[in-house]
């Protein structure tokens, strides 16, 4: 005998993995994580006997439920298998998952179509960080297709908004900690020569340090196996570090993760800026979706050290792509006219799909479903 629960299986930005309403899932927390560990087919490498698909990319799920909170339409909790494991873990957010919320959401009637594009607020559990997301419905359904295309995804497909609420100043006192736009710094520090350095101290998001490439010595181009082994240029972006981060107000880091040193230099390819980012004495593969919503804003400030560097265009509301070692981020940005030091909206841009919808089959041994209604 098995259990039949519904399902839909979609994917979300550069993961995938079965969706489920909270309502369709046990209620106590032990025997919910036994259903989905069934159902992905965990522990076992190859996840053979259920719908994983043998790495933690593929190994997601993502658990929906209309909110309580004001304001909010949906929640949404994540939860993070491991193929080989037998452990269920809804402590980290995924901005990747979170893409596939909200249609979703629309598919299973919990959010009502707006028109052309819906938007609705997504309350995300594990972190309780909330942010607007929007979808493009003309036809009065979710559209997948479209000409939006992300790194790590094959073709393209209609663009999602993730706009992320109350992020500046995520650390820091605000979105400008020194309360300037670029700032100079006299670093010094046993091992090298005394510098002085331009940069940018900014938090929409996520606390970083900005500063061209080229003024530590590097081309802001060079790979990352490159920067880890410059033993050189890591002990003066150190040194850099915990100087500046008196001045940000975060006062000794000398044990925390940030502020993130993000080198920057003109795009290579097609983007808006290219970076390379420690975090904060390793040098990242990528760009964390945060540092790239935070360089991102950067970019659009008149005045920062990413004035002249990034490739920005004209008019309107921009859209930044930032460049990393292995592909680009693209943050959409909204900025006050009135103002136009002061960002209103930091979104990023992803894309989902709904692979199949049904029911996926657990084990009655497992669960043997919610009790009948009489």
């Amino acid at each position: 005998m098995q259990t039949a629960i519904p399902c839909y299986f979609m994917r979300g930005g550069t993961s995938r993995g079965p969706f489920f309403l909270a309502s369709d899932l046990p209620a106590d927390v032990p025997t919910r994580d036994r259903v989905l560990l069934a159902a992905m087919g965990s522990p076992d490498r190859r996840q053979i006997d259920g719908l994983g698909g043998a790495n933690p990319l593929t190994s997601k799920v993502g658990i929906v439920s209309p909110s309580g909170t004001p304001g909010v339409a949906v929640d949404f909790l994540f939860a993070q298998l491991q193929p080989d494991q037998d452990t269920v873990d809804t402590t980290p957010n995924c901005g990747n998952m979170l893409a596939a919320v909200l249609p979703f959401a629309i598919e299973r009637g919990l959010v009502a179509v707006q028109g052309d594009t819906t938007t609705a607020r997504v309350l995300t559990l594990n972190t309780g960080m909330q942010c607007d997301v929007t979808v493009q419905t003309r036809g009065g359904r979710v559209n997948y297709t479209g000409d939006a295309r992300i790194d790590g995804v094959p073709g393209h497909s209609a663009p999602i908004s993730i706009n992320f609420l109350d992020t500046a100043g995520s650390v820091c006192a605000g979105l400008l900690p020194t309360g300037r736009v670029r700032d100079s710094i006299a670093v010094t520090g046993d091992g090298f020569a005394p510098f002085t350095l331009d940069l940018t101290c900014i938090d929409n998001g996520m606390p970083l340090v900005i500063f061209k490439a080229g003024d530590v010595g590097c081309t802001g181009y060079e790979t990352v196996t490159e920067l880890n082994a410059d033993d050189a240029l890591k002990r003066r972006i150190e040194a850099l570090r915990l100087q500046i981060s008196l001045k940000m107000g975060l006062g000794d880091v000398t044990t925390k993760n940030y502020p993130k040193m993000t080198l920057i230099a003109a795009p290579r390819f097609g983007g808006s800026i290219s970076t390379r980012s420690f975090i904060p004495h390793v040098c990242h593969d990528a760009i964390g979706v945060l540092a790239a919503v935070t360089v991102g804003t950067a970019c659009v400030l008149k005045g920062s050290v990413c004035e002249g560097v990034a490739v920005m265009g004209q008019g309107g509301d921009p859209t930044v792509s930032v460049e990393h070692p292995t592909g680009e981020f693209s943050v959409a940005l909204g900025l006050d006219p009135a103002n136009p030091q002061s960002v209103t909206k930091a979104a990023l841009l992803r894309t989902a799909r709904l692979i199949m919808r049904g029911e996926v089959m657990v084990p009655s041994s497992v669960w043997a479903g919610h009790a009948p209604h009489h």
